[in-house]
């Protein structure tokens, strides 16, 4: 395989990778904390033809940013894999922060295309029928609750997995997997200093986690002994 045609070819997907990545994260940046709170403060008849124009050409944009930065990160990292042999790429430092970075990558990319999609789709039919004189779906107000919360989750490199409304001293109960406690804290920040929402994190354990926990040796002298 020729080198030159080769070192062109990376240089061309990297920069792809990059613009479609900059197109992704950035329209999800724009439509968590300018779009949505917009939409909040508008009247109805006029949030609907938001939705239904600007809406529909921003998720447009934002999934197939999503579709593009995978597609072509796949590429360049397969040409990699092609230069250097599969076994001695796995042994290299780059290895793993690819590995990883594409690993995250496609789990907010499923995010889009199988999450916030779908549910704003709905807004967006919703939308366009009451702009033609017809009746909003009723689905279409939560949907736009779930996907409104699912990009501000995404944008910390998480996932959301439910949504709850409650009786009581809470009235939301959201369940997120995120990547790490640093990711929970910069969500629980954005959104306590908005001033609109105060939020609690509880941080969650699985069974398994308990388990290895429970057989974790542990070196502790009460007080007095």
């Amino acid at each position: 395989m020729d080198r030159v045609p080769v070192d062109i070819t990376l240089i061309l997907l990297r920069w792809l990778h990059f613009l479609f990545g900059i197109t992704w994260i950035g329209l999800l940046y724009y439509m968590n904390f300018v779009q949505t709170p917009f939409f909040g403060e508008i009247d109805p008849p006029i949030r609907a033809i938001g939705q239904q124009k600007l809406l529909s050409r921003a998720m447009w944009w934002f999934r197939w940013g999503a579709m593009g930065t995978v597609i072509f990160g796949l590429a360049y990292l397969l040409i990699k894999w092609a230069q250097i042999g599969f076994a001695p790429f796995l042994l290299t430092p780059y290895a793993v922060a690819i590995l990883t970075g594409g690993t995250l990558g496609l789990f907010m990319w499923g995010n889009v295309w199988f999450v916030i999609w779908p549910k704003q789709k709905i807004v967006i039919a919703s939308a366009a029928s009451v702009v033609g004189g017809g009746q909003p779906n009723p689905a279409a107000a939560p949907s736009g609750r779930r996907a409104a919360i699912a990009k501000t989750v995404q944008s910390a490199g998480g996932k959301l997995e439910a949504v709850y409304f409650a009786l009581g001293d809470v009235d939301v109960y959201i369940v997120v997997e995120l990547p790490d406690t640093i990711s929970a804290a910069a969500i629980s920040l954005a959104v306590n200093q908005s001033g609109f929402i105060a939020t609690k994190t509880i941080a969650l354990m699985s069974v398994e986690e308990m388990d290895r926990a429970a057989k974790m040796a542990v070196e502790f002298r009460p007080p007095g002994r």
